[in-house]
């Protein structure tokens, strides 16, 4: 078992709560995680993964998912193509579909790894529409988030080393100049 860094755990916690309330969490919640282990350990990204530290930000992810029910997926690095860790029972009720492969270290990257080893029931699918996320790192969690991505602010400006931005989505506003919009846009 991993030794536990407190430091990103806690880091990480509390960007969670910047996010929640930019967006309450709830069961039908979806969170993208993308992060690079080495840029949080100072290092480039895809260079030095490490479990250890991937299991200090899942850790906080899942207490989150315990107190809120939220549900969060993982990013893999580019040479799954981004593809994502997530739980099956998840991934098919919203319609997902599932993708043969294994993340690894070196290929998929220390947090899909470290996610896809832990979770209850992980299937790994190419595309989903998260409702909000994390990314630690730089990793370009983008392609993962229903249109329209909103950025969302936090104290937290990094998770140890690395860069830290996140995101919520909301619906699209459509129509012209006669489009009448409800007073409260989430």
């Amino acid at each position: 078992m991993e030794l536990l860094d407190p430091e990103l755990t806690e880091a990480v916690d509390k960007a969670l709560v910047d996010l929640e309330h930019a967006m309450p969490f709830t069961n039908r919640t979806l969170l993208v995680i993308g992060c690079s282990t080495s840029e949080v350990e100072g290092k480039h990204i895809g260079t030095s993964g490490s479990l250890g530290i991937a299991a200090s930000i899942f850790a906080a992810l899942v207490k989150w998912h315990e107190r809120t029910n939220v549900h969060f997926a993982f990013q893999c690095c580019e040479h799954l193509n981004r593809a994502i860790v997530i739980d099956r029972t998840v991934a098919q009720q919203r319609g997902y579909d599932e993708v043969t492969v294994r993340p690894i270290r070196h290929a998929g990257g220390s947090m899909a790894t470290y996610a896809y080893d832990h979770m209850e029931d992980p299937v790994i699918v190419e595309y989903i529409q998260a409702n909000g996320g994390l990314d630690i790192g730089d990793t370009l969690i983008g392609m993962h988030l229903k249109h329209v991505a909103v950025p969302v602010r936090s104290e937290i400006k990094e998770i140890g080393k690395a860069h830290l931005v996140m995101a919520r989505t909301r619906p699209k506003l459509i129509g012209g100049e006669r489009a009448v919009y409800p007073e409260k846009i989430r």
